[in-house]
């Protein structure tokens, strides 16, 4: 059979095999398009106004975003707008002397009391010198008119606040109880304040809406998502809208280094974790629990002289030990009395007994050797001898 035909009966039997399949496949299957919605990347993950300023620039203004108030890199103009989304009671004084002037020449101003559970015992310089008080107000629901939604309420997770503007700073408008507000709009100078309890209306954040399928077009509520919340936001915005530069502070820090490695870096790090540890454990000598150490030598010369007296008692040579013990008194007296140690019998024991003042028959008695066999008389006389050298 020539390859030309080897390969033609090949391909004929991949043509009969294949056709069947993809007919099958086509006749199973369904071509179907879902929408899969991504979560927030980049900026949007961890500024809650990002949205709102990408609106704000889609409608020909111009927006600076900031994680922090600061002032000497915001060149406050007449006319801009700053919505400070940091916790009011944080801003310092020099801030809020700087802020309240600014105001006063034509600025917008929009903060809100601090959280609910993050410090109930205080306002904060800024609150303070606008005579709003937040101290001990609780969060409580306000009713907001909707032609669609009749039960709408809004600030239902801010603090509430009284106001009592001091001299300079007028009440323009209010919203809520006179002792418990959630709007207040303050005249000072050329500019305004507004005090919210909360702008989670601003947020372009919302949450999933569980009366349409996921995948509708109004499928997440809340924040901006909502048609209130965005009718709500321009009325807040309205004074300087269009003026000048609308400053976002967001407050809040983009995720450090290390938690994008954590949790972004994780397919690179893991495996050479595991790499290291196979490595480690490749070139461990012993895995497993520590075995016990050999026992060490014993070589304690204090045990080598009891074997060694021990032996000799045992056969017989107590007198070797008497004599080692004699020598060694006798070695100290020649040191420490050479005229007792000089003299021989009678005499050495006399001076030796007057030196000690010792009876002069103990003395004797340990002068003088014992019997082989008197193993008590060997103890006796060696504790005599001991006692006599270490009196010397």
């Amino acid at each position: 059979m020539s390859a030309r035909l080897r390969w033609l009966l090949v391909g004929l039997v991949l043509l009969v095999i294949a056709v069947p399949l993809a007919i099958l496949f086509l006749r199973t299957h369904e071509r179907v398009t879902e929408v899969e919605r991504l979560p927030p990347q980049g900026e949007a993950s961890y500024n809650p106004l990002y949205v709102l300023g990408q609106a704000l620039r889609a409608d020909g203004l111009t927006v600076q975003s900031r994680p922090r108030l600061d002032l000497t890199r915001m060149p406050l103009a007449p006319g801009d707008t700053v919505v400070l989304l940091q916790d009011s009671a944080e801003v310092p004084a020099p801030a809020v002397t700087a802020l309240m002037a600014w105001v006063a020449r034509g600025g917008h101003l929009i903060v809100r009391t601090p959280p609910i559970g993050k410090d109930d015992a205080r306002n904060g310089p800024l609150l303070d010198a606008l005579g709003v008080d937040s101290e001990g107000q609780e969060s409580d629901c306000q009713p907001f008119h909707v032609r669609d939604d009749p039960q709408h309420v809004e600030f239902c997770n801010g603090r509430r606040f009284a106001v009592a503007p001091p001299t300079g700073i007028t009440l323009e408008r209010g919203w809520g109880d006179e002792e418990s507000r959630v709007f207040a709009r303050l005249r000072h100078g050329h500019g305004r304040i507004d005090v919210l309890a909360d702008m989670a209306f601003m947020h372009g954040k919302g949450r999933p809406n569980p009366a349409v399928p996921p995948n509708a077009a109004n499928a997440i509520i809340d924040g901006l998502h909502d048609k209130a919340h965005r009718d709500l936001t321009r009325y807040v915005l309205a004074p300087n809208h269009g003026k000048g530069t609308m400053w976002l502070v967001y407050a809040s820090r983009p995720p450090s280094l290390w938690n994008r490695v954590f949790y972004l870096g994780w397919p690179v790090w893991a495996p050479l974790l595991l790499a290291l540890l196979g490595w480690l454990w490749q070139r461990a000598q012993r895995l497993g629990s520590e075995l016990p150490s050999p026992p060490a030598e014993r070589r304690s010369l204090l045990e080598h002289i009891r074997a060694s007296g021990e032996h000799l008692l045992r056969f017989g040579k107590a007198p070797l030990l008497y004599d080692a013990v004699r020598r060694a008194f006798l070695a100290r007296l020649r040191r420490r009395s050479p005229t007792a140690a000089a003299l021989a019998g009678e005499a050495r024991v006399h001076a030796i007994a007057t030196l000690l003042q010792w009876s002069h028959a103990r003395v004797q008695t340990a002068l003088t050797p014992p019997a082989a066999h008197d193993v008590a008389g060997l103890r006796d006389r060696i504790r005599l001898l001991i006692q006599m050298r270490n009196l010397l």
